[in-house]
């Protein structure tokens, strides 16, 4: 059997939440949490919430359960999510060979370099272990380096 989180907000914690909700200067996850909370306070069920402010059944109990487990900031606020900017795939030494290589004369059979052959060229030089074409073009880009 499911757990059901009861939510109880102090008067406190309601006003707080009020006056966040029309800041309206957050996140709007924030803000439809905040929203979450103060209906489930009403005593609304999970698929009124839901129905009320077009959101999804598991995102109202997920905020019900973080509020009784972790307190207001808990509920409102997100963990950080993984992935994303761990590093950067081109440290300084392999922009400069890019740099260096994208200046160079291109291949045999090709009048330019293109992303696809500067990201080969990187990998057979072991610069990297791999690297896509979206990543040099960014890197040229920032750089300034044109190809053409």
């Amino acid at each position: 059997m499911r757990k059901i989180y009861h939510v109880d907000l102090t008067d406190d914690e309601r006003h707080a939440l009020l006056k966040f909700i029309r800041s309206g200067k957050e996140a709007a996850r924030k803000i439809n949490r905040a929203r979450i909370l103060l209906l489930a306070d009403e005593g609304k069920t999970d698929g009124q919430i839901k129905e009320a402010l077009h959101t999804s059944k598991p995102t109202v109990q997920r905020t019900r359960q973080r509020f009784v487990e972790g307190g207001l900031d808990n509920a409102l606020n997100e963990k950080p999510r993984t992935g994303g900017r761990l590093r950067k795939k081109l440290d300084e030494k392999g922009e400069a060979v890019l740099k260096a290589v994208a200046r160079s004369k291109p291949p045999r059979g090709y009048k330019r370099w293109t992303m696809q052959l500067l990201a080969d060229r990187l990998v057979e030089l072991k610069v990297v272990d791999s690297v896509s074409d979206e990543t040099v073009r960014k890197v040229c880009k920032k750089r300034g380096l044109s190809l053409g």
